[in-house]
């Protein structure tokens, strides 16, 4: 048995990793000359650093992470607090805060004035239980009021992260399930980790190195061209080196993007929809006990980090901020992040990274377009965040994507999703 998985994102890594950690037979192909896809790491000439493409957050809860992570001996390289601690700055007055959810499932801090939002009391959470419940097909702004200030300062900023689309717009459905995941399991499962030292070193590498070690092969810079269809079962690969057949045992896990996926299988609905995301990075050292991160209400950025040897911004939904000068960009984001360390001083070297399809746009309209892992071909599955992993484009969703398809191909023809589960 021998299956083919196509593409080295985390989508397919995680398939190739679950796979040969039950014993079949991976190959590997990567259209690029790096894995990673999304979440990569490379030197920066400019900065003269090893930088992250973007700034990618998970949570402690996040169960395909840990999953992942404990599969290919990279526990250690998720760094964050002990406590679930999210700092806010609001640029438009200068006041600052900290959320801080109590570590179990029952949230007495929202009675407590120094753990919620300024100007909110208990009541107003009262809202977060309207995302809490099932609301198939509709959006945020159907089912809560998207004003005042527990939206302003906490809600909007929080959903534009976890859905990379207008909060208003976004599919309350896949709002809720992070929220059910995280901070409604209380802080202990909502506690940020960031990869450390880098996203390669925590995601990538190791995973690479675990398969090598497990007898994968590793095809990197090969593309897939087409796949060869025959009746119910996929019969070859082509690749730009030749064509691949599949035995009768053999199966390909497709963990591309979905407008790759679209043109090796016409008629396969899929998210045609996209949003985009900005990262800055500047060489800067944080000043000393800097926190790791810092939301912003208010400004160019939505996330400030603080690495060892540099700072970074993210910005959500950045559509507006695409075809913006570059000096003038990197200009106002600065401005954030100085404001929020107390810097001064010109503009440091700075590499603006615009991830212009990052996401698909998380409406209920696009949630709607997303396929399931099986195919109508019995060896051929899929994976990727833009799959119905029943979450957003979250890297949760591209390790649990992956984990689906890598069961149902071990599992072989006929088995149903819920028993390759």
């Amino acid at each position: 048995m021998t299956v083919h998985v196509a593409g080295a994102g985390l989508a397919g890594l995680a398939a190739a990793v679950a796979l040969a950690g039950q014993g079949a037979r991976v190959v590997l192909w990567e259209a690029a000359k790096q894995a990673g896809g999304r979440c990569r790491s490379y030197h920066d000439a400019q900065l003269g650093m090893v930088i992250d493409n973007g700034n990618h957050l998970v949570l402690s809860g996040n169960p395909a992470v840990g999953r992942y992570l404990r599969a290919i001996g990279a526990e250690h390289r998720l760094a964050g607090p002990e406590q679930a601690t999210y700092p806010f700055l609001d640029r438009r007055d200068g006041s600052r805060w900290a959320l801080r959810p109590n570590d179990g499932p029952l949230p007495w801090w929202v009675f407590s004035g120094s753990r919620r939002v300024p100007g909110t009391g208990p009541g107003d959470y009262l809202a977060l239980a309207a995302l809490l419940r099932r609301h198939p097909g509709r959006r945020i702004g159907d089912v809560m009021a998207c004003q005042g200030p527990l939206w302003d300062r906490l809600l909007r900023p929080l959903l534009v992260s976890i859905l990379n689309t207008r909060p208003e717009d976004g599919d309350a459905d896949l709002a809720g399930a992070v929220l059910r995941e995280s901070l409604a399991k209380g802080g202990l499962a909502s506690r940020p980790r960031i990869a450390t030292p880098t996203l390669d070193a925590a995601f990538v590498a190791p995973a690479l190195d675990y398969l090598r070690a497990a007898g994968a092969e590793i095809r990197l810079g090969q593309r897939l061209r087409g796949l060869r269809l025959e009746g119910e079962r996929l019969g070859a690969l082509a690749m730009a080196e030749g064509t691949v057949p599949l035995g009768p045992a053999d199966s390909l896990v497709l963990a591309v993007p979905p407008w790759v996926a679209q043109e090796l299988l016409p008629g396969l609905q899929a998210p045609d929809d996209f949003r985009p995301i900005l990262n800055a990075h500047f060489a800067a050292t944080p000043p000393p006990g800097a926190p790791a991160m810092v939301g912003l209400v208010g400004g160019t950025a939505d996330w400030v980090f603080a690495y060892p040897d540099r700072l970074s911004t993210t910005t959500s939904d950045a559509g507006a901020l695409m075809e913006r000068d570059t000096e003038a960009l990197a200009a106002a984001l600065w401005q954030d992040v100085a404001a929020t360390h107390g810097l001064s001083g010109p503009v440091p070297p700075c590499r603006l990274v615009k991830e212009r399809r990052a996401t698909f746009a998380a409406t209920p309209a696009q949630a709607a377009r997303r396929p399931k892992a099986r195919t109508a071909w019995q060896n051929l599955f899929l994976a990727g965040d833009w799959t119905d992993t029943g979450l957003p484009a979250t890297i949760e969703g591209a390790l649990r994507s992956g984990e689906a398809a890598a069961a149902l191909a071990f599992a072989g023809p006929g088995a149903s999703e819920a028993a390759a589960a």
